[in-house]
């Protein structure tokens, strides 16, 4: 199985897992996300699975899939953090939105509509409102 780099480093190595996995459960806490919520982020992973990445994220090897969903995350929560002040910010995600992409709704039910699109498109709408691409 072919994989991508990143400035040398594998996309699903253990190096690069372990961070994202900290990094993510960090702002799902922030977020105050459910564990189901927390699990469908990361693209539905069973239950047994979660729990033993939550009790020892240092030896996990995240697929692709994964790792991306985490990015589009990371890349959510900074630009939360730049456009608000640090509780709106946090809070941003469960209140709800007028934006078109949200119809009224908050932005993490289009975040867990499941597909990697929902959240890289959030991304790209709060890149856009910062003045990002």
């Amino acid at each position: 199985m072919e994989t991508a780099q990143i400035q040398g480093k594998k996309l699903n190595s253990p190096g690069l897992s372990g961070p994202a996995l900290r990094t993510f459960f960090n702002i799902a806490e922030a977020w105050e996300l459910t564990t189901e919520e927390q699990r469908k982020l990361l693209g539905g992973m069973p239950r047994a699975t979660y729990f033993r990445l939550r009790k020892d994220a240092e030896a996990a090897v995240l697929a692709r899939d994964t790792l991306e969903r985490i990015s589009y995350i990371l890349g959510i929560y900074k630009a939360l953090q730049i456009l608000l002040p640090e509780k709106a910010a946090d809070k941003w995600i469960k209140n709800p939105n007028t934006a078109s992409l949200f119809g009224g709704r908050p932005a993490i039910e289009r975040m867990l509509a499941g597909n990697v699109v929902d959240l890289y498109q959030v991304r790209q709408y709060l890149d856009g409102e910062r003045g990002g691409w």
